[in-house]
């Protein structure tokens, strides 16, 4: 028997704009799935802005307070909560079932599909087709952006459902109807199809001279501000993160006290992190803002039990989370031959899930610089110790922001930066 969806996740919206909602969740324990949880909050446009959280290793308790990003986003609850259910372990419901009955066989992870949509170019089109993909609950795992010399725009999306019926007819013409709707006159054709061999092309990524490579991941974590494009308004509120080991207040646990800038992804990277390194926690603290700071007590342990006493182990722990909930991404604008460059690096979690919105805030950024996008792609890159998820953009020229100017480069560097941190 499976467990009612009623009893594992709860979600009581606010009663008014500006009270947070509260969401609910009590079920069996699984490693990372804290982690799991965040990353659907913050796919469904959701800022964490205090949070609980406690497991005995068997059973776990969590409670998130949660606030839209944009008071113009609409955010389906009931399809919110469908999903958190989803990825709590040993919750075989009603709506898990459906998934499992309605899954195509032999497969483990949703398939992937090309949505090719043909339209008339105008100016913020990339992130309107984004913003609908995104309400759809589609995500884009690939992407390629052609602009044709009369004004017509071919976006190829490579993208998966996480409702997981685009194995099915209605959910397909659904998609297409939509897209076709909305955006009316511009519209000219929409497919939606499995990507067959001749396709394969078009899901390479180009592959990053090593120049710039070395420019979006060689900089070590003290000289981040120094490696990045631009100065940042944030940088002295940076500088001022700290993190306090203490192993004298708990008997079995040790205790990581941090204090740094907020963010929007911070709980989310913190968890991330913790996945990546096998470390459990037993109890956790997430405080609300204050003066742009925040708050966040942590009892962890090592997948033995033991409490992280090695002062080497300790140091390392703490870099890689400061580093990680600082410095989440790497944002650059570069030369391409003749045509200037935007690239976005993030790390991917180990199991192969990149950041929540990404390709969503990016081109949401650079509709509100008025700035076209002339192509775009997403793809992976390996370094020495990790992958990253890597997103590239080439822009036209705009009077606002001459791109030859290393001022407005700045500019560009900056306002992406600031949207994808939620400052």
């Amino acid at each position: 028997m499976g467990i009612s969806s009623d009893d594992v996740v709860l979600i009581k919206p606010g009663k008014i704009p500006t009270e947070p909602s509260v969401v609910t969740v009590n079920c069996p324990d699984k490693p990372g799935l804290g982690c799991d949880l965040c990353q659907i909050v913050l796919e469904f446009g959701l800022c964490i802005v205090r949070g609980d959280f406690s497991t005995d290793g068997s059973w776990c308790y969590i409670v998130l307070w949660v606030e839209p990003h944009s008071s113009s986003y609409r955010i389906d609850w009931e399809s919110l909560k469908n999903r958190l259910y989803s990825v709590c372990p040993s919750c075989m419901g009603s709506y898990y079932l459906s998934i499992v009955k309605n899954r195509p066989s032999n497969s483990s992870q949703p398939s992937l599909y090309l949505l090719k949509y043909c339209c008339i170019d105008r100016k913020g089109l990339l992130h309107d087709v984004t913003k609908i993909l995104t309400e759809l609950e589609f995500t884009i795992q690939r992407v390629k952006v052609m602009t044709t010399p009369d004004g017509r725009v071919v976006d190829l999306f490579f993208i998966t459902d996480e409702r997981e019926l685009l194995h099915t007819k209605k959910r397909r013409d659904d998609m297409c109807n939509h897209l076709l709707t909305i955006f009316g006159e511009f519209s000219i054709s929409c497919e939606l199809q499995l990507p067959g061999p001749e396709y394969e092309s078009l899901q390479r990524f180009s592959s990053l001279p090593p120049a710039v490579a070395e420019e979006l991941f060689g900089c070590e974590l003290p000289d981040k501000e120094a490696c990045s494009q631009g100065p940042s308004t944030h940088a002295a509120t940076l500088d001022k993160a700290s993190i306090t080991v203490d192993n004298l207040l708990s008997p079995a646990h040790t205790l990581l006290q941090i204090k740094c800038a907020d963010q929007k992804s911070l709980i989310y990277d913190i968890l991330r992190t913790s996945k990546d390194l096998n470390i459990q926690i037993a109890y956790g603290r997430l405080s609300a803002s204050v003066k742009g700071y925040r708050n966040l007590d942590l009892f962890i342990q090592q997948t033995d039990g033991k409490k992280i006493l090695d002062p080497k182990q300790q140091t390392a722990l703490c870099s890689r989370l400061k580093e990680e909930m600082l410095y989440p991404l790497r944002v650059i604008v570069t030369n391409r031959g003749p045509d200037i460059e935007l690239l976005i690096a993030n790390p991917v979690e180990l199991s192969g899930k990149g950041r929540p919105r990404v390709f969503y805030d990016v081109t949401l950024s650079l509709k509100m610089l008025d700035i076209c996008i002339f192509s775009a792609e997403i793809g992976r890159h390996s370094t020495s110790d990790r992958q990253w998820e890597v997103y590239r953009f080439l822009l036209d020229e705009s009077p606002e922001f001459p791109l030859s100017s290393s001022e407005a480069r700045n500019q560009i560097v900056e306002r992406v930066r600031k949207t994808l941190m939620g400052w």
